[in-house]
């Protein structure tokens, strides 16, 4: 397949991502499926104009990615392969037609081979079931069966070979919430991901000549202690990912509980990652209050919700913005929060991500006459601040940053809910203390600090 979006790597810094072109990348953008509203129009083509409508909107709002399942299997129709081994020609051309229009919109796809949700619910259905033709004795396989070890390595091969030469491919996700229900032990399911990595890097090298970044997710931001290993430090991997569904993040009653949870996590995954890897969040959202209670907040309190996850995502040194199950009806991200990705995207052009590192100084904040959140990370040269306060917009106060080196800093003050530039300053850093006065206007708002740009970001 020719290739037009450029692929993508871990930047230089180890904590981000930049693509072969050399150009910074966030991942920012939701959660989405082939079953779901902007996406169910690939299938049969019975709407392929308002799945183009639909990217062309999220590309506007500023999505650089979207975390989808090969299968989302529902339904029988949307199994990829039916019977097992044999690639069902309706989703393969659902496929084809998805990597087209990615490109065409420049949006790209976190990929994972397995939608485990609905595998499991209908594994009496599934393919790879042995009573329907199928390798698998039962789910307890995938790490166990040599038979059905082999089967996930050829749906991996496929996909390689037919779309593997397209930047639209983003990352793998290469088990989608890792669970002892998949059988085997830790030990077993770390050893069968080495080979599932192996495999498609030798793939992937042998016929595009290149590779791309690896993750394996799981479900709750604190893996259990025997699978810490394999979340965040496998040696196959090159990203971390967990899923951030707890406590006020399940079920939010206001919105800035959810925003200091987010953050707690991010930290907690960034402080057990080595150097040189990135982390993400690639599930979150109001999972409990959507699927045990069947209700949804109104608009303007999802999108505040939403808008304060993804901003302590980032400002806690998260590659992006934090990928949202949208848990609404209709199952897709309101206009209000892809107006703040949009924010968030326009936001991240005044850091160099490929030399960010936040790893090599923590960020010491403090705060005066504030009554609110304040979220930062840093390293030497660099920071973000996300700070919100449910007060009067128009209140007084400052921020001091500690742990930068000393010299010129150049300030940029950003609203985080109209998503604009509120101003600039430069400052002058003695004794490693920034100190930003609050004089914006905005009760939501970032700043993007940089040490004397070598050149000026767009």
């Amino acid at each position: 397949m020719p290739r037009s979006l450029s692929p993508i790597r871990v930047a230089p810094s180890g904590r981000y991502f930049e693509t072969f072109d050399g150009e910074p990348f966030l991942f920012i953008g939701p959660n989405d499926a082939i079953t779901w509203p902007g996406l169910m129009g690939l299938y049969r083509r019975k709407d392929l104009a308002g799945v183009e409508a639909y990217l062309a909107n999220l590309a506007e709002n500023g999505v650089t990615v979207i975390r989808l399942m090969l299968e989302y299997c529902q339904t029988d129709s949307r199994f990829f392969e039916r019977p097992a081994g044999k690639f069902n020609p309706g989703m393969v051309r659902v496929w084809d037609d998805l990597f087209t229009r990615f490109e065409q919109a420049g949006i790209r796809v976190l990929l994972a081979p397995w939608d485990n949700f609905w595998m499991a619910r209908r594994w009496h259905r599934h393919p790879y079931n042995r009573n329907n033709g199928g390798p698998a004795e039962g789910p307890h396989s995938f790490f166990t069966d040599e038979e059905t070890i082999a089967a996930t390595i050829n749906r991996f091969r496929f996909i390689v070979e037919r779309w593997g030469g397209s930047g639209v491919l983003a990352a793998w996700d290469l088990f989608n919430e890792i669970h002892p229900y998949w059988g085997g032990s830790v030990e077993q399911q770390s050893s069968v991901i080495t080979r599932l990595s192996e495999s498609i890097r030798e793939a992937e090298t042998a016929t595009w000549g290149f590779t791309r970044p690896q993750t394996v997710s799981i479900f709750g931001p604190e893996p259990e202690p025997e699978y810490e290993d394999l979340i965040f430090r496998h040696p196959s991997l090159d990203f971390a990912t967990t899923h951030i569904y707890r406590g006020a993040i399940d079920y939010p009653e206001e919105t800035r509980q959810p925003a200091q949870t987010m953050a707690t996590y991010v930290r907690h995954a960034l402080a057990r990652i080595p150097k040189g890897r990135p982390f993400l969040d690639t599930e979150h959202g109001p999972i409990h209050l959507f699927n045990d209670h069947r209700k949804f907040h109104p608009e303007p309190f999802d999108d505040e919700y939403e808008r304060r996850l993804m901003w302590a995502h980032l400002a806690s040194g998260g590659a992006g913005s934090g990928m949202r199950w949208p848990a609404r009806h209709p199952h897709i991200l309101t206009q209000g929060m892809l107006k703040a990705l949009k924010g968030l995207r326009d936001f991240s052009r005044l850091i160099d991500w490929r030399t960010f590192s936040p790893e090599d100084a923590s960020a010491q904040v403090r705060v005066c006459d504030w009554e609110g959140d304040v979220y930062a990370c840093a390293d030497k040269d660099q920071a973000i601040v996300a700070a919100w306060s449910d007060h009067s917009a128009n209140a007084s106060g400052c921020i001091t940053l500690s742990g930068l080196h000393g010299g010129s800093y150049h300030v940029t003050m950003w609203d985080v809910v109209q998503g604009r530039k509120l101003g600039e300053m430069d400052i002058s850093v003695s004794e490693e203390q920034l100190e930003v006065p609050r004089r914006t206007g905005a009760s939501d708002m970032a700043l993007a600090i940089r040490k004397n740009p070598a050149r000026k970001l767009t």
